[in-house]
């Protein structure tokens, strides 16, 4: 790549959290989270604290993302869309969260490598 080219292969460098393809890999994350855990509603992004991504044979972004819970239970499958933050004091959950997400785009293929919550 050009010398002025800020993404180099091997080298993880910080991208803007609002990047389209940087709230994707975060729902993919969610989706992990929200298919590996045994609470009754759903889960999603409420904000990305950090990102970074690096070139490996596709991209690998590595995320800091805080989740709450939403009013959606697991059973109704909701698309997260549509899903409302919980507004009952009670329910209320947020979890502080780090994926690391990696993406081949040519392969369509998705691997969720570290979904670490609490």
């Amino acid at each position: 790549p050009p010398s002025h080219s800020t993404i180099r292969p091997g080298f993880p460098v910080p991208v803007n959290t609002n990047n389209p393809a940087v709230r994707k890999a975060a729902r993919f994350g969610v989706y992990r989270y929200n298919n590996s855990s045994n609470d009754l509603f759903l889960f999603k992004e409420s904000q990305i604290n950090k990102a970074m991504v690096q070139v490996v044979r596709g991209l690998k972004y590595m995320l800091h993302v805080e989740i709450k819970r939403t009013v959606c239970e697991k059973r109704d499958h909701s698309s997260l869309d549509s899903c409302h933050f919980q507004r009952k004091k009670n329910l209320q959950r947020v979890l502080r969260c780090y994926f690391e997400v990696w993406i081949t785009p040519w392969i369509h293929e998705v691997h969720i490598l570290v979904a670490h919550c609490h």
